[in-house]
């Protein structure tokens, strides 16, 4: 096999520092093993095609040849690739600026041209490395003591020295969290019980900073940023260094999907069962705008309430630590209704064999669900909510009493004749 031909590189140079991404073309370079630049080895070698290659450079310096390895042999073309002297790395801040003697603390370096950073020195000690970007170097302190200066090195060179003050400070300590749990869309206040607290830069959720609006040497206060429903550390970072970790939940908004049953007495007082999702941390119940007197979790999708009193038809809610329902899929509604009443009968008066049709008369007849002469069940039409017809049923001579019933409870006996 005929070794590879190399034409050109795109782009044609780089950082000192590598990590380039560059385009090699050709021809033959199908099974290529290895692509050098001089006698460095790239990274990241991917044969596009026959006549294409991409790679990752390695660190260098001037201008050197890049040569594609193949199983016919290696390219002999001299194609350059120049290696760009890296910028001077430059640091403007540092979050936080202080920390306690015994070091450990996580400090955020800000500036540019860091990439690549090999060596962060705090005086003569190295910290330990653990993020880079172009405009930021994140670094845990050693131990030290006094005020010492902080320099990034790269490629590039040394970067500028800012002072970091070593204290003698107490580490924070933090006790509690009021309340431990909230919702996801964050936007809550959170007051973080504690000791050690005064000075406090950095409250974090996890890695995501809440911002402080309060802060005493016992107490943070802070507004929750949003998080997924779960459960994550929160941490207090002081002039003394981070404090130990305590659980904050996230807690999904609950739904209300169903209540039964959908109807109820005025007055209140039956038990209606809601269900749902997410609502195991249930704190209230509302009926509207009224707090069910009592309320029992069954499960994460299940409630158990009793009704307060009220009138005419109201939203079911469900509030957690998550927030309150919204109307949504579902029928949350519930409705009040008033006690039926029977104001007539037509006729009021009928033969011992049954089978007369009655009008019955009255009000709050329409979710009349029974109608019984003398307590014997019978058929029954409602036409409106004043008026149900039902058959009166076979029995003996004398007065007996008709009763309706709706999910409000019965109504007042009204009499029947039999004659």
């Amino acid at each position: 096999m005929a070794a590879p031909v190399v034409t050109s590189v795109s782009p044609s140079q780089g950082s000192s520092a590598g990590g380039t991404t560059v385009t090699i073309n050709g021809s033959g370079l199908t099974g290529a093993v290895a692509v050098r630049f001089g006698t460095a080895l790239a990274s990241n070698v991917v044969v596009v095609s026959d006549t294409q290659i991409t790679a990752t450079t390695p660190a260098g310096t001037g201008t050197v040849n890049v040569t594609v390895t193949g199983p016919g042999g290696t390219s002999t073309q001299n194609v350059p690739f120049t290696y760009a002297a890296a910028a001077a790395p430059t640091i403007t801040s540092m979050v936080p600026s202080s920390g306690p003697a015994a070091g450990g603390t996580t400090v955020v370096i800000n500036g540019t041209n860091l990439s690549g950073a090999t060596l962060v020195l705090f005086g003569a000690s190295p910290g330990a490395i653990t993020n880079v970007t172009p405009t930021q170097v994140t670094v845990i302190t050693p131990a030290g003591s006094g005020t010492v200066n902080v320099t990034v090195t790269t490629p590039g060179g040394v970067s500028n020295a800012l002072p970091y003050t070593y204290t003698s400070v107490p580490a924070p300590v933090i006790t509690s969290l009021t309340p431990p749990d909230g919702p996801s869309a964050g936007g809550n206040s959170v007051v973080i019980a504690g000791t050690n607290l005064t000075g406090a830069t950095l409250v974090l959720f996890g890695f995501t900073p809440a911002a402080i609006t309060a802060v005493t040497a016992t107490s943070v206060t802070v507004t929750a940023p949003a998080g997924l429903p779960s459960t994550m550390n929160v941490t207090v970072t002081t002039p003394g260094g981070v404090s130990n970790p305590l659980p904050y939940t996230y807690v999904a908004v609950p739904v209300v999907f169903d209540v039964e049953p959908h109807f109820g007495p005025e007055a209140g007082g039956n038990t209606v069962t809601i269900t749902g999702s997410n609502l195991a941390l249930t704190t209230a119940v509302d009926f509207g705008a009224a707090p069910a007197p009592s309320f029992v979790v069954i499960s994460d999708n299940e409630v158990s309430a009793i009704a307060p009193p009220d009138f005419g038809t109201v939203v079911v809610t469900v509030t957690t630590p998550g927030g309150t329902s919204t109307v949504g899929p579902g029928n949350p509604y519930y409705t009040y209704l008033g006690t039926p009443v029977i104001t007539s009968l037509t006729p009021d008066t009928g033969s011992t064999s049954g089978g007369d049709a009655i009008t019955i008369g009255g009000s709050n007849l329409t979710f009349t669900d029974s109608v019984t002469f003398g307590g014997i069940p019978v058929p029954f039409t409602v036409f409106s909510d004043n008026i149900v017809v039902a058959t009166a049923p076979p029995h003996a001579a004398g007065v007996v009493s008709v009763l309706v019933h709706t999910p409000a409870g019965d109504s007042n006996a009204f009499p029947f004749t039999y004659v």
